[in-house]
């Protein structure tokens, strides 16, 4: 099964991509890219790197809801999350957040821990660092000042490795042209919120197993994030890849098959 649907949520909705056959659920809540396009139309594209939990799991992968306020939080995000997975039948799921998606999954767990099974926390933080807040106030700032194309450059530039982006480089120009918003409302919604993020006080509330996936060549959340997180929830597991950043699920090959390790793992 693959889905392109759309949930409501409040006064607005929410687009989500589905795909898998199984009776176990995985929703994957992706990153501030999700500000440039959103998964609306996309289930066979999103699809491929999940194939492994076809059979057993139905994969859920939501974008932010579609109207949002120019002042929008992370806590906002999270309860918007719960609404569109209540709406949805979700009762509980394995619960992956990517980035910011991971920011929006820590406060989930935190406040609905009804909803949530286990959490997969991925090149994320529990709070804006320096590092991140550097990272993401120039972003913002190129949205008014370079080109969309300079932007995705300096993207890649951050969250990629050099080697990654020297064999990958020749594909920029098409990125940025799939990518270019209409307009950066979306994308300045939530990188603003990204900068008033702050999960510290909720981290002991979540309870669920809770595994930590970072790169340690981190260059848009830092290297202490992890240990930070890992620190704050009790039992939480870490798993460091060695030579890679934030794009490490892009860049690892087995990614994805960890991922499925540890959803089917009996912790």
């Amino acid at each position: 099964m693959r889905k392109n649907g759309c949930v409501e949520v409040g006064n607005t909705d929410m687009y989500y991509a589905a795909f898998g056959e199984g009776a176990k659920i995985l929703v994957v809540l992706p990153g501030l890219s999700d500000g440039f396009w959103t998964v609306k139309g996309k289930a066979w594209l999103l699809a491929g790197s999940y194939r492994r939990f076809f059979k057993d799991y139905t994969v859920y992968m939501f974008s932010r809801k579609n109207d949002l306020p120019k002042k929008y939080t992370i806590k906002e995000m999270a309860d918007d999350q719960a609404l569109a997975m209540k709406s949805l039948g979700i009762d509980k799921a394995m619960v992956m957040g990517v980035s910011q998606g991971g920011m929006v999954a820590q406060l989930l767990a935190a406040n609905y821990p009804e909803l949530v099974e286990k959490l997969i926390l991925v090149v994320t933080a529990p709070y804006a660092n320096d590092t991140i807040k550097s990272v993401v106030s120039k972003w913002i700032d190129m949205t008014s000042s370079d080109t969309h194309a300079a932007l995705m450059l300096d993207t890649a530039d951050k969250v990629y490795t050099r080697e990654y982006n020297e064999k990958n480089g020749k594909y920029l120009s098409l990125v940025a042209g799939l990518t270019k918003p209409a307009s950066y409302d979306r994308f300045l919604s939530n990188a603003n919120a990204i900068l008033s993020f702050d999960a510290r006080e909720e981290l002991p509330k979540i309870t669920c197993p809770t595994l930590i996936m970072s790169g340690n060549r981190d260059e848009t959340v830092g290297n202490d994030a992890p240990y930070e997180l890992n620190a704050g929830i009790a039992g939480s597991e870490l798993m460091i890849f060695d030579g890679l950043g934030h794009g490490l699920f892009e860049e690892d090959r087995e990614f994805y098959n960890k991922v499925y390790d540890y959803c089917e793992s009996y912790r």
